[in-house]
């Protein structure tokens, strides 16, 4: 495979849920990088011929489920995925609402690096100073893992072969699963702390997850405006980030949020226009029409019943999610 100087790439392998929310991440990055030569590759084991016709020209790196294990774990193997001398690995289940031009020029001269501050105590799935002391590293970086940014070279492999070398160990180190997996998270931050890899800091402006935003999320895809808001008045204010309002240009949905509003309207818009040709105002509106107002009307409903269900039936049991 030709190695490109600069791409952005997912996963995408196993159950439909990842391809579509794939989808919906390569429209939104088509609609912002179609003069730019920043490439889009998809690591899938799904066949060309199966994607919708707007995205059968998007790089595809042919993978089979399991490949690299399950769970979190293919994340570890991110080093032997990448397509360029500096590639950018995406969660699927991110909406891009701008160039990320920018965003490549912050991670530049990184040979692996995140979107996060450094951290020597506290707890992040595990006891932080316990870990440090363990390995003999004075702090690990602490992000969310919907971004890393890998440049090729013999660090970048040495802090994966490392990351992978310690999946093995992850609850004799002491850390917390997720979702009954080892987290990717902590995997890669303790092997950069151990090769002395730094996070670039926290501004707002690349990624940012829905836990960013307790206080309300706004998006629309084709405008290209997004804003996160964190106020400190909020009762779920979110202390690790130091801003109350963030405008990143990848907006990271988690869990149930793939089934809401507003990821699910964006996505529904991006297949009409871009796959359908539709004009935006109509696919808007029947995006709004057909799910957003529904969605949120039952929300509204739930919201004003869910005291008087809880007094009656007590909580109700947390879900699966459809990823797992």
């Amino acid at each position: 495979m030709k190695l490109f100087e600069r791409a952005v790439f997912t996963i995408a392998t196993g159950k439909p849920v990842f391809l579509q929310m794939a989808f919906a991440l390569m429209r939104s990055f088509k609609l912002w990088h179609r003069d730019s030569n920043i490439r889009f590759f998809l690591a899938t084991d799904a066949v060309r011929e199966t994607l919708p016709e707007d995205l059968r020209d998007v790089e595809i790196i042919t993978m089979s489920a399991g490949q690299y294990g399950n769970g979190f774990s293919p994340k570890l193997h991110l080093d032997k995925i990448a397509p360029a001398e500096r590639s950018m690995f995406i969660d699927a289940d991110c909406l891009c609402v701008g160039t990320l031009e920018e965003a490549f020029e912050s991670f530049q001269g990184h040979p692996v690096s995140v979107i996060g501050r450094e951290i020597s105590d506290g707890a992040w799935f595990g006891d932080v100073s316990a870990v440090c002391r363990k390995f003999n590293v004075p702090a690990m970086p602490k992000f969310n893992g919907g971004v890393y940014y890998l440049e090729k070279g013999g660090m970048c492999s040495r802090v994966y072969q490392t990351a992978r070398e310690l999946e093995p160990r992850y609850d004799e180190i002491g850390f917390t699963r997720l979702r009954g997996h080892p987290n990717d998270e902590l995997l890669v931050s303790l092997a950069m702390a151990i090769h002395g890899q730094k996070p670039i800091p926290e501004k707002g402006d690349i990624m940012n997850s829905l836990l960013a935003g307790p206080g309300g999320v706004e998006i629309d895809v084709f405008k290209g405006n997004t804003l996160l808001k964190n106020p400190k008045g909020h009762p779920k204010h979110n202390p690790w980030y130091e801003l109350e309002q963030m405008r990143p240009k990848l907006v990271h949905f988690l869990g149930t949020d793939i089934a809401s509003y507003p990821y699910r309207q964006e996505q529904i818009r991006l297949r009409l226009v871009l796959e359908k040709n539709w004009p935006v105002w109509v696919a808007t509106f029947w995006s709004k029409f057909t799910f957003s107002w529904l969605w949120l009307v039952r929300e509204r409903f739930k919201g004003l019943l869910r005291p008087i269900y809880h007094k009656m039936f007590g909580p109700r049991a947390v879900q699966n999610s459809s990823r797992c």
